[in-house]
């Protein structure tokens, strides 16, 4: 099942690319598809939906409640 995040502090290519290697380097498996306009990072993965929580605001970013 994909998750989907609302992260509101993504600003650029940069940081979108910054955020996939950060959480590739714990899920190495996840499929993620990060879009920096609509602010959302969707992530397919057999781990938990915490665990990409918690590297999303590892890697300094802020997720919005739905």
């Amino acid at each position: 099942m994909p998750w989907q995040f609302k992260v509101p502090t993504l600003s650029d290519q940069q940081s979108e690319k910054n955020l996939k290697e950060h959480i590739l380097t714990s899920e190495p498996d996840a499929n993620i598809d990060i879009n920096s306009q609509a602010k959302t990072v969707t992530i397919s993965s057999r781990a938990s939906e915490e665990t990409f929580r918690e590297l999303i605001v590892a890697a300094g970013h802020n997720i919005a409640s739905a």
